[in-house]
């Protein structure tokens, strides 16, 4: 008797929810199938080369401030953009002044000068729907200048640096719409509530693991294999829609499940996979030291010409000049000599050694490939890398450039674990597929395919099940 009440609560269980839920489980399966060839808007460093002007050092006459430094352009204006003590502030290199607010015009001119095309509409905006995520907090209010062309690009402009800090264009906002707005159930109006969006994402997809998890029982359980198959030498008892649901689930079911389950993960229920980190005053002691170099602008406006970015910077205390002269065509300078630079290996592992107070470093791994732990879905991965491993609780491992001294990235045994219940089981970016791009598509094709023959009968069988009379609801409940 248990045993039947079991089973009934089961099946009702799967039922009430598949109902509820199956043009979610549709709506998300085809919306990550766009994702797979737009994602949501982000400006990349490619992006943000191609629409940088090259520095003009005629028109370098200011020094910087002290404090690590990067040059670049801002529409027409080589700027500095300076972290000292204060934080980060953007300054004039014409005359050394420091960029307090951006105006209309000037937002105008650096979008129509990035963009290469003529402004033909500026407001300022707190956000909107492509702007609403907290990266952009620090450079609110944003321009939003749309410019003139078929593309429809819009060029987001920081009212407080006057850094380009997003482009958009009318293809990209079209497929949004269709892919990643739906599938991280995210308007506008719901993410500028970040708070409430998370419980949204928790509470919408959790009854759905229980669903997915309730519908891969009942299906093993209506399944036959042995001789005792059910009439005409079948294995399952359905005809019709409801067959083509129970073996998609039969096929697709573990794949439907940890999908839906590592999607709720991504909101990270609980805090529990809350990344552990280096503190500030670690990162701090392992890139600090005295002044940083005056360095001969005029001998590296002659090295760098064409450079769209040089940055002043420290690996290991040792202050370091990269010139970005051509997308991933970086190059590292000492800062005095202006010669190719090197790290001191000795130095770097001193530093390492002091990153996570009282614990000692287990191994240093050198990794001249990607691995599950140190990849790039889309960009390519800095190599080499030193992975430091320490013996503290959270056996913490650190990933430095062992060419700059540079620290690259934390990671500890929590966020290896998310790794592979989130980003492995939804995203599917493991070594293989992530080395052949096509595979990786194909397969992730694949398994959606199988979830939408789930999805889309289940709507089917949904429809059929709301038109019945209350009566026959009745009876078929009892």
């Amino acid at each position: 008797m248990l045993s039947h009440r079991l089973k009934r609560w089961l099946y009702l269980t799967h039922r009430w929810i598949g109902i509820v839920t199956c043009l979610l489980f549709a709506m998300w399966f085809v919306s990550g199938l766009v994702m797979l060839y737009v994602p949501f808007p982000e400006l990349k460093h490619g992006e943000w080369f191609a629409g940088q002007r090259p520095i003009a050092w005629s028109e370098v006459r200011a020094v910087p401030p002290p404090g690590s430094w990067a040059l670049e352009m801002q529409g027409d204006v080589p700027v500095w953009r300076v972290t000292g003590a204060d934080g980060p502030a953007s300054y004039r290199a014409t005359d050394g002044t420091r960029v307090v607010r951006v105006g209309e015009a000037e937002a105008r001119r650096i979008a129509s000068l990035f963009g290469r095309a003529p402004d033909a509409f500026a407001k300022l905006i707190h956000n909107d729907q492509w702007t609403v995520p907290g990266g952009y907090d620090d450079d609110r209010p944003l321009w939003k200048v749309g410019l003139v062309g078929q593309a429809g690009q819009v060029i987001y402009v920081s009212s407080r640096s006057g850094a380009v800090v997003l482009d958009t264009n009318r293809r990209e906002r079209f497929w949004n719409w269709l892919g990643s707005i739906p599938h991280w159930l995210y308007p506008r109006a719901l993410r500028e509530l970040p708070k409430a969006w998370r419980q949204v994402v928790l509470w919408v997809s959790g009854p759905c693991i229980v669903g997915a998890l309730a519908g891969a029982l009942i299906g093993i359980l209506r399944l036959r294999l042995g001789r005792h198959r059910f009439s005409r030498n079948r294995i399952t008892p359905y005809r019709g829609w409801m067959k083509w649901h129970h073996v998609a689930g039969l096929i697709g079911g573990v794949f439907l499940v940890t999908w839906i389950f590592s999607g709720w993960l991504s909101v990270d229920p609980g805090r529990f996979f809350d990344r552990g980190g280096l503190s500030d005053s670690a990162r701090q002691a392992y890139t600090g030291g005295g002044p940083l170099a005056q360095v001969d602008l005029a001998r590296l406006a002659i090295l760098a010409p064409d450079a769209r970015r040089v940055v002043l910077a420290r690996g290991a205390s040792q202050p370091f000049i990269r010139v970005e002269a051509s997308a991933g065509g970086d190059a590292e300078l000492d800062p005095v000599s202006l010669k190719p630079f090197a790290a001191d290996e000795s130095a770097v592992r001193a530093r390492a050694a002091r990153l996570v107070p009282s614990a000692r470093i287990e191994e240093i791994d050198v990794l001249t490939k990607p691995d599950a732990y140190w990849y790039a879905v889309d960009d390519e991965v800095a190599l080499p890398v030193w992975r430091v491993k320490f013996d503290d609780p959270a056996r913490t491992w650190v990933h430095v450039d062992p060419l700059t001294g540079e620290l690259l990235g934390a990671i500890d045994a929590r966020g290896r674990a998310y790794r592979w219940l989130y980003d492995v089981l939804h995203r599917w970016d493991l070594g293989p597929l992530l080395a052949h791009p096509p595979a990786r598509r194909l397969f992730i094709w694949v398994l959606s395919l199988a979830g939408l023959v789930i999805s889309i009968s289940s709507i089917w069988i949904a429809w059929r099940r709301l038109r019945r009379p209350a009566g026959k609801v009745r009876r078929a409940l009892a």
